[in-house]
């Protein structure tokens, strides 16, 4: 799933939908007042939940406004000690524990400066004109909101263009390795039509009643602002990127060159896993995880009767044409089918289903050679846009059969989408509480759900099942290789030839991933680890309660408070099952 953590971690904070009579008065109103200073300090992020009202804006990265923000935080933290836990209602008291535990996040980050990396070969400032995508334009108050966005854009890429020229001064910054990726992708922003542009996209339709007088000049503001707002903003970053960026970013990877590199990657193993493991700790799980699922491997291979060695099944099935699709059409086909099978088999292991839709579509083509096999886009706030599921279609030569069954069920349902929209969908609880994004339950909840394919019977043969297991070992090479090229010095031709040796994946995969794991450091152990969590709070559970334990149920009480750090989550498992007691005596 592809949701930036800086934006996450910026607005925790939240409105009440229906508090509970003994709730305190003082914390609720923070929460309202923090969700609000919050959507106008994120103006873009509003958008992205169907908040219009600031949707004639981009986010201010002034220097000024960002050192204000990070004494915003700081005061908030100290407001947040104040209150005595133990005088809070109990569903108050997760609360603010939760709240307090990104705040305090947030606070201890600072230091270190990531803000200054606002770009990256996956996401910034060059895919900006994508965000038309998650609003709705209904009337012209929409369109006129996004006309004023072209003509204000030009301020945000200024802004954004200091941050980068600051981080080249001080050192935070991307390896060249990932960061050549990026040139291309401002290109593509650079449009001699104005209506190729990406920010042209909106007024290529309109609502049915709107007069055709107002599309024409709507249409003609549009094509006017783009040549004189976008396209100079795109040549003044490529310009910017080429002759400064590019050749002063670094020329080894591994978040260990950067000032204070060890001590911010070991921030970011504590902010993306929700512990205290270390990264050699993790790093050896990894490697005990590979051992594992390699054994799990090795069967299959034997069961389908390959006669070579695991290595030699690994490119067998990478270069098989009978496990390819030779149009991206019918591979996009075969994903959604994939999902509308699933859907109705879903009560067989969930009580409750989200009541927001989701739906799957093709990652737009400008950004599909430099990214992941698939992503998803969570719904609106509101539901009035559902949930996206995208797929990656670039060279489809490269894209597997197998994997559809394992990838959907972790981007769609029952991971990303059954859990971020039932989050979505939660009542009584702050704002907050409904899209806060603790990576390692929501990426944990989603690779624990495609062993929910058993359960399903959606795995119908050795390779789909296969699929599975290679999934699950991408979750577990992260943990070796995104430790090994930011704590232990590993090179890139070296992550690559673990990942490759160790899983079936296809080279561009391979490729991107690495590439992923170099420009966002920790984030990619946040997975294997969370699933881990899952799957031993579910063992422990079936140990105590025998044939009383309920799949169903025990999937009710992990999602049912939302994203929460692992060791939260831990203790409301335990008292769930401290309350099954009496029932067992």
């Amino acid at each position: 799933m592809r949701i930036s953590v800086a934006i996450v971690i910026a607005l925790l904070s939240g409105a009440v939908c229906a508090a509970e009579p003994e709730s305190n008065a003082a914390l609720q109103k923070l929460f309202d007042d923090e969700w609000e200073y919050g959507l106008r300090e994120s103006p873009t992020f509003a958008s992205h939940l169907g908040d219009k009202r600031y949707n004639d804006r981009w986010p201010d990265v002034s220097p000024e406004a960002i050192a204000r923000r990070q004494a915003h935080q700081r005061e908030l933290l100290e407001r947040l000690q104040q209150f005595d836990p133990g005088q809070l209602s109990p569903s108050d008291r997760l609360n603010h524990r939760l709240f307090r535990w990104q705040a305090e996040l947030d606070v201890e980050g600072q230091p270190f400066g990531w803000h200054l990396v606002p770009i990256n070969q996956r996401e910034g400032i060059q895919d900006e004109g994508s965000l038309g995508d998650s609003i709705s334009f209904d009337a012209v108050k929409d369109y006129e909101d996004w006309l004023l966005r072209i003509e204000r854009f030009p301020v945000y890429m200024d802004q954004t263009i200091g941050l980068l020229r600051e981080g080249l001064k001080r050192g935070i910054l991307q390896p060249q390795i990932v960061l050549k990726r990026v040139p291309q992708q401002i290109r593509r922003q650079i449009v001699e039509d104005p209506e190729q542009s990406l920010f042209y996209k909106p007024f290529r339709t309109f609502p049915k009643d709107l007069a055709e007088a107002e599309r024409t000049r709507l249409q003609t503001a549009a094509r006017t602002a783009i040549a004189l707002h976008i396209v100079p903003a795109y040549q003044k970053l490529l310009t910017f990127f080429e002759d400064d960026y590019l050749p002063g970013s670094l020329k080894d990877v591994g978040v260990w060159q950067v000032p204070q590199g060890g001590p911010l990657y070991s921030f970011a193993a504590l902010q993306f896993t929700t512990t205290s493991l270390t990264p050699d700790q993790i790093h050896e799980i990894g490697l005990q995880e590979v051992s594992r699922i390699r054994a799990g491997m090795e069967t299959i291979r034997q069961q389908v009767g390959f006669q070579g060695t695991l290595p030699e099944f690994f490119e067998h099935l990478r270069t098989a044409p009978e496990f390819r699709f030779e149009k991206p059409q019918d591979l996009l086909q075969a994903y959604q089918a994939f999902c509308k099978r699933v859907d109705p088999l879903l009560t067989r292991v969930f009580r409750k289903l989200p009541r927001i839709p989701y739906g799957v579509e093709a990652i737009p083509e400008h950004m599909a050679p430099d990214t992941t096999t698939a992503y998803y886009r969570p719904p609106a706030a509101d539901g009035t846009r559902a949930g996206i599921y995208f797929v990656n279609l670039y060279q489809v030569e490269t894209r597997p059969k197998y994997e559809i069954a394992a990838l959907s069920l972790h981007e769609a349902v029952p991971g990303h989408h059954l859990q971020i929209a039932l989050a979505t969908e939660m009542e009584h609880v702050p704002t907050f509480r409904r899209f806060t994004g603790f990576t390692a339950y929501v990426e944990g909840w989603a690779l624990y759900s495609e062993s929910l394919g058993d359960e399903l019977g959606v795995y119908d043969d050795p390779y789909s099942k296969f699929g599975q297991l290679t999934y699950e070992m991408w979750r577990a090479v992260r943990l070796v290789v995104d430790t090994g090229i930011h704590h232990k010095h590993w090179s890139r031709d070296r992550a690559i030839t673990f990942f490759r040796d160790n899983a079936a994946k296809s080279e561009q995969d391979i490729v991107n991933e690495i590439d992923r794991y170099i420009s966002w450091p920790g984030q990619a152990l946040a997975y294997k680890i969370g699933e881990l969590k899952i799957r031993e709070l579910r063992r422990k559970c079936q140990a105590e309660l025998g044939d009383r334990f309920d799949l169903r149920e025990f999937h009710d009480v992990v999602l049912r408070n939302g994203a929460v750090p692992l060791s939260v989550l831990e203790e409301l498992v335990d008292e769930w099952l401290a309350e099954q007691k009496p029932e067992r005596q």
